[in-house]
């Protein structure tokens, strides 16, 4: 194993040999190979299958390469029908019964999810040898939530952190957490995650849910430093990710499948993609192709979220309660997040929302021909207003020194602020030097605002990949309310941190007007030489 999982001596139980004797040590009962990890996982436990069945648990190869190669922060982006959840339970009671004074626990999306992950460690437990059972007792088990050893040892399964040192944590579905708690996804990271020290052990395991929360983080971070060649610490997340072609199952024969030419050049480009990272002869072959397609007839957009070749191809997927993800999905398709360089023969607009807390994200933009290119976004807290339009104006002179367009501001930068002297924060802007602006009114249903929103995301948007990196993941990251009551999202947009870059955004689809092909020509410097409409 290429990391530590302690397999330290056997338990208190096992030491109280020479006050109680017992009738037989572990090696009587499994012979010296059970101090090897893969053994033990091969021989000892036993699963329930989908018919139902209880069926010795046989690891396959994804499973053996994630405990080969297990480190101690891990995070694993699910692909269909592998089995990690399985797996891991496996390691916890594993973990538990040889190992003393151990503590593992699971984190689950739901009370019932939770309830079914701590089923697998129950069914495993009641399966062992009795001889084994006899010699590692139970302290006590609480039905659909723990397990404790006498020997100091146990498996905790709940929905959120655990109090005190945790040896093993597992945390299941974090993306879908993020998702619909977002507090609770938060309260996860600084607080379940710092319960475990710098030699346990992490490992969170979800499926792609969007390009924004706790999970896409921690997997955004960890791909970014793979893919710089940094060193790798105790404390850095590795990913482990099992794309759909290497699973020799996956394969159709081609006669019975057409694969038109968009698919075949979206195979083509995933080939062009990957062959650095799988050499010269990698290729998805007329099988695999034609079993993609298949699969994609029934499963549709989903398809590469269940079904990723990528890391970065799974969470750009569309999710149920994003509000522009259709929208968003169809950008990046379409290949409109990119690299946008700023012309500066061409006046650039602002978009602006005034959010609670000081906050004012900033969408910078250009018309160039029928093109709206997004090439900056700026978002931080407790800045005052004359600080941004200082921070636009420096941007702006070390940037070509391109003219100002027209600044957008949202409805309530006339209500005025009570204090010493009345004033509003238009007026502030103004009166720190900024010239050319226009109030976008309010609408009077957000839904309206949103639908205007979605119907421009649809018209030629290109977007900057890195300069509008924040401003992208906030337009992803704009969702409806989760309701748990109900099971379902709400109507209601959720007043989270990407509500703020969404709105601003929203100024450009409620107020802004692309300007004559006359009065566009009047502004213009120069020719155009970026991917001219």
């Amino acid at each position: 194993m290429s990391a530590v999982l302690a397999e330290r001596p056997v338990a208190k139980a096992a030491r109280k040999v020479a006050e109680q004797p017992r009738p037989l040590t572990l090696d009587d009962i499994l012979g010296p190979q059970w101090r090897d990890l893969e053994w033990r996982l091969k021989n000892l436990y036993w699963i329930v299958d989908e018919h139902g069945k209880s069926i010795q648990f046989v690891p396959n190869d994804e499973q053996l390469d994630f405990v080969r190669n297990l480190h101690t922060r891990n995070l694993i982006l699910k692909a269909r029908q592998l089995g990690f959840s399985t797996l891991l339970e496996i390691l916890q009671l594993d973990q538990a019964l040889f190992n003393a004074d151990h503590t593992g626990s699971v984190i689950s999306d739901t009370r019932e999810n939770g309830g079914k992950l701590f089923a697998k460690v129950e069914h495993a437990y009641a399966k062992l040898p009795q001889a084994l059972l006899d010699a590692l007792p139970l302290k006590a088990m609480a039905s659909k939530s723990s397990l404790e050893f006498e020997h100091g040892s146990g498996v905790w399964v709940s929905t959120s952190a655990r109090g005190g040192t945790v040896q093993l944590l597992h945390v299941s579905e974090l993306g879908k957490i993020s998702r619909r708690h977002p507090q609770r996804a938060q309260e996860i990271v600084s607080g379940a995650f710092e319960a475990v020290p710098q030699d346990g052990i992490i490992v969170v395991e979800s499926t792609a849910e969007g390009a924004f929360g706790e999970f896409f983080d921690l997997c955004d971070l960890a791909l970014k430093r793979e893919e710089e060649g940094a060193p790798e610490s105790p404390l850095d997340w590795r990913l482990h990710f099992y794309p759909w072609f290497l699973k020799p199952a996956y394969r159709l024969d081609p006669a019975l499948v057409i694969v038109g030419d968009k698919h075949t050049a979206y195979f083509n480009k995933l080939e062009a993609e990957l062959k650095p990272k799988y050499g010269p002869d990698f290729r998805i072959d007329p099988a695999q192709r034609a079993w993609w397609v298949k699969k994609e007839e029934t499963l549709k957009r989903n398809m590469k979220r269940e079904y990723p070749a990528t890391p970065r191809e799974a969470f750009e997927q569309a999710i149920e309660g994003a509000i522009f993800g259709d929208e968003m999905t169809a950008v990046r398709e379409a290949g409109r997040i990119t690299t946008v360089p700023l012309d500066v023969n061409y006046p650039v607009n602002t978009f602006w929302d005034f959010g609670l807390g000081a906050r004012n994200p900033i969408w910078l933009h250009q018309r160039v021909g029928l093109q709206n290119r997004w090439v900056k976004y700026f978002d931080d807290f407790g800045k005052g207003l004359g600080w941004w339009w200082r921070t636009l104006e420096e941007w702006r002179k070390s940037h070509g020194e391109f003219q100002w367009g027209t600044h957008y501001l949202p409805h309530d930068a006339d209500t005025e602020i009570l204090g010493e002297n009345v004033t509003t924060k238009h007026r502030i802007l103004v009166a720190a030097g900024m010239r050319n602006t226009a109030v976008v009114p309010r609408v009077a249903l957000k839904e309206t605002a949103i639908d205007l929103a979605r119907q421009k995301l649809a018209v030629d948007n290109w977007f900057d990949r890195v300069e509008c990196a924040e401003g992208i993941k906030a337009l992803d990251g704009y969702q409806y309310e989760w309701d748990d009551h109900l099971g379902r999202f709400k109507d209601q947009p959720l007043a989270n941190w990407a509500a703020h870059g969404a709105d601003a955004w929203m100024q450009y689809a409620q107020g802004y007007n692309p300007p004559s092909e006359v009065e566009r020509d009047k502004r213009r410097r120069r020719p155009r030489n970026w991917k001219t409409s």
